[in-house]
């Protein structure tokens, strides 16, 4: 891989990444009344987000067990109110006690 071909790829990288952004905005320029299409697009963020992590928590981890012990404690922590912050420090704890009984 040569110096020219990483700008070429640096280049196409940011025009796709621009038309995926400014395209939305030339293109649709009226407020989107389909139920449907705007309950979707309002949910893609939450999908995405946890796409990407949900895999990274339970493989992150020496054994996936602890890493699934530790999305349980965290999801619960979280639904009973706890901040981000705790939430985080309960899934560490998990990780770190569950690794200790099982490795």
């Amino acid at each position: 891989m040569t110096h020219e071909e990483i700008y070429v790829y640096i280049a196409i990288m940011s025009a796709v990444t621009l038309a995926v952004k400014i395209l939305p905005l030339t293109l649709i320029r009226t407020e989107i009344k389909n139920v449907t299409l705007r309950s979707f697009l309002y949910y893609v963020p939450y999908v995405t987000l946890a796409v990407m992590t949900f895999p990274a928590i339970v493989y992150a981890t020496q054994s996936e067990i602890s890493g699934a012990l530790a999305l349980v404690a965290g999801i619960a922590a979280a639904w009973f109110g706890a901040s981000l912050f705790r939430v985080a420090v309960i899934c560490c704890v998990v990780v770190f006690l569950s690794e200790l009984i099982l490795i």
